[in-house]
């Protein structure tokens, strides 16, 4: 009996000290994330699990939600195979240890520039679903279990991309094309030059660091996949709750005024 538990204590140990979204991008299969904003129940990761993705991504950087509500969310995306991240608020390291312990299972922090930002970044906890281990096994499961994923959205990010890679522990990057392109003087529009110089860069750059790049904020899916032919990870954002939400809305509205013969532009309608 005593062999047995040992057995399978190893065969929890090595399931819970793989990351699936990692071992995908290693194996350059997509991964499929929503993000979520405006939601603040469970029934979200379910939602996303139902619907073929792999991960979601909470944002706490941009939302009022508070930290329980994701601790919950998370806790309910790792019990039905679902790899949950949270993108913290800029700088506000202390929160990552918390989320970790209430179940997130990658962590994105955006606004990184430095090696030295990286690297501060870079000490954390994971959820063990409350088992006893020792700090030898508690420590080899957060290292190959947790993500650590930076953002870049600053030319001194693009900058410093190889040195912020290079750092132990840091397993994935991203770059924030909103943010990169409006600081580089080239928000809106098609993709500008600039913008797709500095994807170039930083591919080469991780490519170098042998670490995966992600590559977002940038809504022409064609640009996207030919990042992704010229080496970028194949983590596809495929949309946040409140922009789905309010597709959707849109949508409705325009079928119901359709049926009756209304005009979408009909004062009485809005």
């Amino acid at each position: 009996m005593e062999t047995q538990d040992k057995l399978s204590q190893a065969a929890w140990f090595d399931a819970r000290a793989v990351n699936i979204v990692m071992a995908r991008l290693a194996r350059r299969q997509p991964v499929t994330a929503l993000g979520v904003r405006t939601s603040r129940t469970a029934d979200i990761a379910r939602l996303a699990k139902a619907t073929g993705h792999h991960a979601i991504w909470i944002d706490l950087e941009h939302s009022t939600m508070p930290i329980d509500a994701a601790g919950a969310i998370c806790a309910a995306a790792q019990d039905i195979g679902l790899v949950p991240f949270v993108r913290v608020p800029e700088r506000e390291y202390g929160v990552i240890g918390r989320l970790l312990d209430a179940g997130a299972a990658g962590i994105i922090v955006p606004r990184i520039e430095t090696a030295a930002q990286a690297a501060d970044v870079v000490a954390t906890l994971p959820s063990v679903e409350y088992r006893r281990l020792s700090p030898t096994q508690l420590y080899d499961v957060a290292n190959r279990s947790t993500v650590v994923k930076l953002l870049i959205e600053s030319p001194r990010g693009i900058e410093n991309i190889e040195a912020i890679a290079r750092v132990e522990g840091v397993d994935l990057l991203g770059i924030g094309s909103n943010d990169l392109s409006a600081e580089l003087g080239v928000a809106g529009g098609p993709v500008h030059p600039l913008l797709r110089e500095a994807h170039d860069a930083a591919l080469a750059a991780c490519a170098r660091a042998g670490k995966p790049l992600v590559i977002a904020g940038v809504a022409d899916a064609a640009y996207i996949a030919d990042c992704i032919r010229c080496g970028a990870a194949p983590f596809l954002m495929t949309g946040i709750d409140t922009d789905l939400l309010l597709a959707a809305m849109h949508e409705r509205v325009a079928k119901a005024l359709d049926s009756i013969g209304a005009e979408n532009g009909d004062a009485s309608a809005r």
